[in-house]
């Protein structure tokens, strides 16, 4: 027989029952809020830590953070769940770089650099390729660092980024620094040196925009979400000038429109004409980059838009979770004229491009329509694999479907049917 409960203890329980409503908090659009996620300093005082342990039987924190003053006493008391912080040496400090250099993001503004360059109609060397890809890996490092050094106190609070090499002490903020300087002086030097002037410029502005407005702003207004994504839609844009390619239209520059054979004139369009410098080319790559961040980054932040309320992130997870999948979802739609009309107009790819983007941009589209209408987590978190596979489908596509490239000849196809044709 199953004793009794005292009865303060059943009144305790009736008086403190949270509502149902509450278990939909992980599957619907609900507002995390802001006060649950913080304490007063005070409750960690010595004085109050005491009066607690009278009052309430020991919770295991605060008997590991007993054993850790004990410890630091001197007394012998072996320490539960806590190791000693690694010395920094010479082997660990490339992981300790590449943590702070936020590896993942920096290799993907590296990719979409070299895919700028890639789809350039315009020849390029291997000694400017390779300084392209220097050069960007060091402004984004010193970008990274900057921001990491800026929100040490914020990323403490969340438990996906507590581990960070300055949360955790693994280096020292002087040696951030230093990292910072070398790395966003260098970059933006070697550009300029070994590169041109305008691709150097492009990189500064991309760690001024990083580290200095979009990090102040994760705090202060949701906009913050539109100036990363002008970060994510500027590296391709680096790759194009490295190529010596134009952004801004001019008299020796302007814009050429690529009509579909049965709109033009002319049957066939130029290869003299498909090689030009087509400035409406990069326009259309920026807002390839530009557009996708959205699905891409506003499915992940719903997915984790607690440690963003808990770190007091104004991100629009966090303040309207609903809009917040809205906006991924218009943008996901706006990838469909972006690939099957901006892209061929200006004649980066041809307009077969146009239908084979249709089935990727289709299958993301449709799962951010899922995520907006349900508002779930599991269809977030499919959104958000969709964006991963989605960036490489498409640039790859776009190569083959490169105006003014040969693939026979490419693959010496051409020469194979010119012998069977001799023969």
């Amino acid at each position: 027989m199953r004793p009794a409960l005292p009865l303060n203890l059943c009144r305790r329980n009736i008086l403190f029952r949270r509502p149902l409503v509450s278990l939909r908090h992980a599957s619907t659009f609900a507002k995390p809020e802001f006060s649950s996620f913080f304490f007063h300093n005070d409750q960690w005082a010595p004085s109050a830590r005491r009066t607690s342990l009278l009052a309430t039987p020991k919770p295991r924190r605060i008997t590991q953070i007993a054993a850790v003053e004990n410890a630091l006493a001197g007394d012998g008391t072996p320490v539960e769940g806590y190791r000693e912080a690694q010395v920094l040496n010479a082997r660990s400090l490339p992981k300790i770089y590449a943590q702070l250099s936020k590896s993942r993001l920096t290799t993907l503004m590296v990719l979409t650099t070299m895919g700028g360059v890639a789809l350039s109609p315009l020849p390029t060397t291997v000694p400017l390729l390779l300084a392209t890809a220097v050069g960007t890996t060091l402004c984004s490092a010193s970008a990274m660092t900057m921001n990491q050094m800026a929100e040490v106190p914020f990323d403490a609070q969340m438990a996906r980024t507590r581990m960070r090499p300055l949360v955790r002490g693994a280096v020292s903020p002087l040696h951030a620094a230093g990292f910072a300087v070398v790395t966003g002086v260098g970059g933006p030097v070697l550009l300029w040196t070994m590169v041109n002037p305008t691709t150097a410029v492009l990189g500064a502005l991309n760690i001024a925009l990083y580290a200095g407005a979009y990090t102040w702003m994760k705090r202060k207004h949701v906009a913050n979400t539109w100036v990363g994504a002008i970060v994510g839609g500027i590296p391709p844009l680096m790759g194009w000038t490295a190529c010596g390619g134009h952004l801004i239209p001019s008299a020796d520059h302007p814009i050429h429109f690529f009509l579909p054979q049965f709109l033009s004139t002319v049957q066939s369009v130029p290869l003299d004409l498909a090689m030009i410098d087509n400035p409406l080319s990069p326009f259309a790559l920026f807002m390839l980059l530009f557009s996708w961040q959205f699905p891409h980054f506003n499915s992940l932040s719903y997915v984790v838009r607690g440690s963003y309320a808990q770190a007091g992130c104004k991100m629009l997870s966090v303040t309207n979770p609903q809009h917040n999948a809205l906006v991924g979802l218009r943008h996901a739609a706006l990838l469909f004229p972006i690939c099957s009309i901006l892209f061929p107009l200006s004649g980066l790819t041809t307009w077969a491009f146009a239908l084979t983007s249709l089935l990727p941009n289709a299958i993301c589209t449709r799962a951010a329509w899922i995520f907006w209408k349900s508002g779930s987590e599991k269809q977030a978190r499919l959104v958000f694999q969709h964006s991963l596979w989605y960036l490489p489908v498409i640039l790859g596509l776009m190569m083959v479907h490169k105006q003014g490239m040969d693939w026979g000849k490419w693959f010496g196809l051409e020469k194979e049917e010119a012998k069977k044709e001799l023969s």
